[in-house]
């Protein structure tokens, strides 16, 4: 699925997306009017730092962080888990401190997290899902009064990155504002009651 086939042109004129965990949806970001401020991939606190305030100086603000969790998870397992949450942790602080709450205090700002798909065979795998989710309902209450929201998109198992991208274009849209502290799963049946 390609976004600008569901989402109106130029619905993201203006706006700096910083793109972190490997720089995805930058091309269907910027199809819709985005300017995409990719952010290297570091958990030295410093330097995600360093690298976020210069993001937002060479684009005069930073409005959305997409942090893209399914590279640092990798193959799975305890590791994959510690890489991925570390990685989005240390660049989500960076950002909020550079954009929304230190020297650029008083912008209002979106994070949006993306899970890895469910894998039955890696438990890991629900706990970066659950992790993601847990960061995006804290981080919602504790940020709320910098007006920074917070969600965590869950794919299933056969959602393709169009898809993603498209949930994620809308969410860096205005629309975009009247969700925050919640989950968005894709391609997920509930639980039986």
């Amino acid at each position: 699925m390609d976004p600008r086939t569901l989402l109106r042109p130029g619905l993201l004129d203006g706006l700096t997306v910083a793109l972190g965990g490997g720089g995805a949806f930058g091309p269907e970001l910027a199809a819709l009017g985005a300017t995409p401020a990719t952010l290297p991939v570091t958990l030295d606190d410093e330097s995600a730092a360093e690298h976020a305030r210069a993001a937002r100086v060479a684009h005069g603000a930073l409005d959305v962080l997409v942090h893209d969790l399914r590279p640092r998870f990798g193959a799975g397992g305890g590791e994959g888990l510690r890489a991925a949450l570390d990685s989005a942790w240390v660049t989500v602080r960076a950002v909020a401190d550079a954009a929304w709450i230190g020297d650029g205090a008083g912008d209002p700002g979106k994070v949006v997290l993306v899970a890895p798909p469910p894998r039955a065979e890696d438990p890991a795998a629900a706990g970066v899902r659950g992790a993601a989710e847990n960061i995006a309902r804290t981080l919602s209450i504790e940020w709320s009064r910098y007006g920074i929201r917070t969600v965590a998109l869950t794919p299933g198992e056969a959602t393709g990155d169009g898809e993603l991208a498209a949930l994620v274009a809308y969410l860096a849209s205005p629309a975009g504002d009247y969700f925050s502290g919640t989950r968005l799963a894709l391609g997920e049946l509930p639980a039986p009651a």
